[in-house]
């Protein structure tokens, strides 16, 4: 496998916020983590698999403080949280699987159980034994992956406030990929970045252990009354309120009908 000459690629996906992807992981935990640049301070929204240096990344993109926000537990939105420790946010819900990592964190497919991984290609997810493309740098063991565990120094839940002094984001809770999944929604914009709870391809996953169908059922039904403009999810490309929709009437056609 060879040595990526850049683990991170970024792009300006709105005015002020920027995505930054990790390329080389496959497509399951390829997360988007979003720098939302603010005039008192900077939020992160999830922090990918933790391979690489995501602060030395930010480094000469950051001049305030960072206030680092996790969507959910798991591992590929979590992985670099441990380089942000003075200003960590995630949902109560969630918070002890950030402290003390549980689940499954690993970059190789055979560590999957077997229901899982059929499941997983059975929702268009190709796994092969590993699931990066390319090492960070030269000797890297994908086999002695782990995440470091980090205590948020502010729980939320519904209706608290992100504040960046210029732009003001609440916390929807959307609980049903985990229990203790995070939107953030600036009501001025229309903007909300969603995490896991929606994303543009619809390969949304619903029956990991710690997930919930009828949370999520909630979850989408509340969706419909938010007005969206705009969705920055926790995979794949950004879309609007007609996809949005779209999205909703998808699985809600999937997991209602009778």
């Amino acid at each position: 496998m060879h040595v990526a000459e850049r683990w991170f690629e970024r792009r300006e996906v709105a005015e002020g916020v920027l995505r930054l992807t990790e390329p080389h992981a496959l497509p399951l935990i390829r997360a988007n983590l979003y720098l939302v640049r603010g005039h008192d301070r900077d939020m992160l929204v999830d922090s990918g698999l933790g391979i690489a240096s995501l602060r030395d990344e930010l480094a000469d993109l950051v001049e305030r403080p960072i206030v680092a926000i996790a969507t959910h537990r798991h591992y590929d939105h979590v992985g670099g949280l441990h380089e942000f420790p003075g200003d960590v946010v995630a949902h109560r819900d969630d918070a002890d699987a950030i402290v003390t990592p549980t689940g499954l964190a690993s970059l190789l497919s055979s560590d999957y159980p077997p229901e899982e991984l059929a499941w997983l290609e059975a929702a268009g997810y190709e796994l092969p034994e590993v699931l990066i493309e390319a090492l960070p740098y030269e000797g890297y063991d994908p086999s002695a992956y782990g995440v470091v565990g980090v205590t948020p120094t502010r729980v939320v839940d519904e209706g608290d406030v992100i504040d960046l002094g210029d732009r003001r984001f609440e916390v929807l809770h959307l609980p049903g990929h985990t229990p203790g999944e995070i939107g953030l929604w600036e009501a001025e914009t229309g903007t909300l970045f969603s995490g896991d709870a929606v994303y543009e391809s619809g390969d949304l996953l619903d029956e990991l252990p710690e997930s919930s169908i009828p949370d999520y059922v909630r979850t989408m039904q509340r969706l419909r009354d938010v007005p969206v403009s705009v969705v920055h999810g926790g995979h794949d490309e950004s879309f609007g309120r007609t996809r949005l929709d779209e999205l909703i009437d998808d699985y809600l056609a999937l997991r209602t009908s009778t």
